[in-house]
């Protein structure tokens, strides 16, 4: 079976408008990555100026993502039957909305509720922005720029990071919910002027077969299901392990920290660039895959050993464990074409948000009761498990995607 992705964009704007469309589709990912994951920056004065458990501060917190989680497919099934340019301009004009209305928010529920709905309405950029990069961009071109919209969430956070604590400790909360409030605001304005639909068959005429019939996407969404553990456990538990184990400042572990998450995301770049090359998705997927075992398991014999070399290992990890999102992604969105994409990558986020959020609780407790050196080693099994199912075997060359 072959998806009803055209092989390249044969009609429509040239070059450079592409590359506009491709840099509104990232800020788009961007705004939303700060509406659904800047509340997390908000734990610290909820904690100590609204007087919240840390218990209750982090459910307000996890507010968005909650409502992240329950509105993919959805966002997914609109953005298949209504085009990507509407869905972006619903929901980010939504998220402006709902973001602005939780800078205001005079009551903690009303803030839970507000900051939900926000989160509900920034899941639409998920599926909509990546459809508008996959539909322009011819296939030996997609790898590298899905890679650079792949950098828009680490962005996005970095972004919440260095403005909504900062803000919310010196002028409230209120003041550091208008950030995502005017991020959505311009992405919203950027979309409208340059975002157009990519040219699709028509419904009427053309057949769009369930693309799940042949496992290939199951297999696809487990992989990233797979690889998502060691991500997620060295993101939790990197700058910890810094401190606790290897005596780092906060400060100079979260400056580390941060340079290793821009690393991955010009990791996430090469790995785009390597798949345009290699004429294949799936073959660097297996590559990164077989990369990420073998690090994650370095790192815990270095850290059991304490040995120095375990500290520039773990930035190595934080690359190799994020180079598969674009891949894995690409992928998805080529195989199950303009019909079923959104639908499709619907489903490849919400398993990845239900293990992402199962990560770091489990994972304190093997912390816990095994150490860190022992963590990151056992991590590595989830890598290895997912090398051999990768469905290479199943890929069709880039130009029939």
């Amino acid at each position: 079976m072959r998806s009803l992705l055209p092989s390249s964009p044969v009609t429509g704007p040239g070059p450079a408008r592409r590359w506009a469309m491709l840099g509104a589709s990232t800020l788009a990912q961007a705004a939303a990555a700060t509406a659904i994951h800047g509340p997390a920056f908000l734990i610290p004065v909820l904690h100590t100026q609204r007087e919240l458990s840390l218990g209750a501060a982090g459910l307000v917190a996890a507010a968005p993502t909650i409502g992240v989680m329950l509105t993919l497919v959805g966002w997914g099934f609109l953005t298949d039957r209504y085009g990507e340019r509407a869905v972006l301009l619903t929901g980010l004009g939504a998220t402006t909305i709902a973001s602005g209305a939780a800078a205001r928010a005079d009551s903690t529920t009303l803030l839970a509720v507000t900051l939900f709905l926000a989160g509900a309405a920034a899941s639409s950029t998920a599926a909509a922005s990546g459809r508008v990069v996959v539909g322009w961009f011819p296939p030996r071109r997609r790898g590298l720029a899905m890679g650079i919209r792949q950098m828009a969430q680490p962005v996005g956070v970095g972004v919440a990071a260095v403005s909504i604590a900062v803000v919310a400790e010196s002028r409230g909360i209120g003041h550091a919910l208008l950030v995502p409030t005017v991020a959505t605001a311009a992405a919203l304005v950027v979309v409208a002027l340059v975002v157009l639909d990519p040219p699709r068959p028509d419904r009427s005429l053309t057949p769009a077969p369930n693309p799940y019939r042949d496992g290939y996407l199951a297999r696809v969404h487990g992989v990233s299901v797979l690889l998502v553990v060691p991500q997620f456990l060295v993101w939790t538990f990197a700058l910890v392990w810094l401190v606790d184990d290897r005596g780092w400042s906060a400060g100079a572990a979260g400056t580390l920290v941060g340079l290793a998450q821009v690393a991955g995301a010009l990791g996430r770049i090469a790995a785009g660039q390597v798949s345009d090359l290699a004429s294949s998705r799936l073959r660097p997927l297996r590559w990164v895959a077989w990369i990420a075992a073998a690090t994650m398991a370095l790192l815990g014999l270095t850290a059991a050993l304490g040995l120095a070399v375990a500290v520039p290992l773990v930035v190595v990890a934080t690359v190799a464990t994020v180079a598969d999102n674009g891949l894995a992604f690409t992928a998805v969105a080529e195989r199950a074409g303009p019909f079923w994409s959104g639908r499709a990558l619907g489903l490849q986020n919400t398993s990845q948000f239900l293990t992402a959020s199962a990560v770091p609780p489990l994972a304190g407790l093997a912390v816990g009761h095994l150490g860190y050196a022992a963590t990151f080693a056992i991590a590595a099994l989830f890598p290895v498990a997912a090398a051999p199912l990768v469905p290479v075997r199943g890929e069709h060359p880039l130009g029939h995607n």
